[in-house]
C-alpha cells in the first residue's frame, strides 16, 4: 500500500533535514538504518506514541480482508505506534513485534507487560535468523522499508529484507507493505528472484487530506 509520493525521509515534510542523523552522548552520528540513530531518538521522545502514516483505523479494512485475527503476525520495524495495541483490542491474538532499537524493545516490553497477545524482540530486520522458515501467516512493515531505503547501501538493505519476510512466510502467507515510496520505486525491491509475489496495489490519501482509496494493480 502506498500512501502518495515518496518523500526524502519516513515521516515526509514532518521530518526536517537534520532529523536524518543523531549523534550519542560520544559523538557519533548515526544514520537512518542504525541501531544508533534510534536508540537515540526513543531516548529522546522518551517512548512516546507515535504511528508512522496510517492509523490502524485506517488500515483495519486491509488487515481484516487479508489477515483473521487467529494469525501469527510479525510486526516489522514496531516503533511506538498502536498500531499492535489496537490490533489486539480488535480480536488479534499474537502479534511478534520486532524492532532494531534495543532501548525501544525494553520500553514497549514495560508498557505491554499485561498483555500476553503482544511479544517484543529486539532484531534486525535484514537477519531475522532467530525465526524458522515458514513461522508467520502474515508480515506487516509499515515504515521499515522506507528508513532502509534512506539509509546506506540501500538495495542491498531492501532485498535483505525482502528475502527474510520471504522466508518467513508459511505457503500462503500476507506480507503488508504500507509505505511513503512512490510504487515505481517500492515494487522492484520486492520482485526478488527467488521470490513469487502476487501484488496488490492501493493507494491510500494521508492522514488529513481528502480523497478516496484508489486499487491499481493486481
Amino acid at each position: 500500500m502506498s500512501s502518495s509520493s515518496a518523500p526524502l525521509s519516513p515521516r515526509g515534510a514532518e521530518e526536517d533535514e537534520e532529523g536524518a542523523a543523531r549523534t550519542d552522548g560520544g559523538g557519533t552520528v548515526f544514520c537512518y538504518g542504525e541501531a544508533g540513530y534510534w536508540d537515540a531518538r526513543y531516548v529522546e521522545e522518551g517512548g512516546a506514541p507515535y504511528d508512522w502514516y496510517q492509523r490502524y483505523a485506517a488500515l483495519r479494512p486491509f488487515v481484516r480482508r487479508f489477515v483473521p485475527p487467529p494469525s501469527r503476525l510479525l510486526m516489522i520495524g514496531c516503533g511506538s505506534a498502536l498500531m499492535s495495541e489496537d490490533m489486539v483490542a480488535d480480536g488479534y491474538r499474537e502479534i511478534i513485534n520486532i524492532d532494531i532499537s534495543s532501548v525501544l524493545i525494553e520500553m514497549m516490553r514495560k508498557k505491554y507487560f499485561d498483555l500476553p497477545q503482544l511479544q517484543y524482540m529486539q532484531m534486525d530486520v535484514r537477519d531475522m535468523s532467530k525465526f524458522p522458515d515458514e513461522s508467520f501467516d502474515c508480515a506487516i512493515d509499515k515504515g521499515t522499508l522506507d528508513s532502509l531505503m534512506c539509509g546506506v547501501e540501500a538495495p542491498l538493505s531492501a532485498a535483505q529484507m525482502v528475502l527474510e519476510v520471504d522466508r518467513l512466510l508459511k505457503p500462503g502467507g500476507v506480507f503488508m507493505l504500507i509505505t511513503y515510496g512512490d510504487p515505481s520505486a517500492r515494487i522492484p525491491h520486492l520482485n526478488q528472484p527467488v521470490c513469487s509475489w502476487k501484488i496488490s496495489l492501493y493507494i491510500l490519501p494521508r492522514p488529513g487530506f481528502k480523497g478516496k482509496t484508489r486499487r491499481c494493480k493486481d
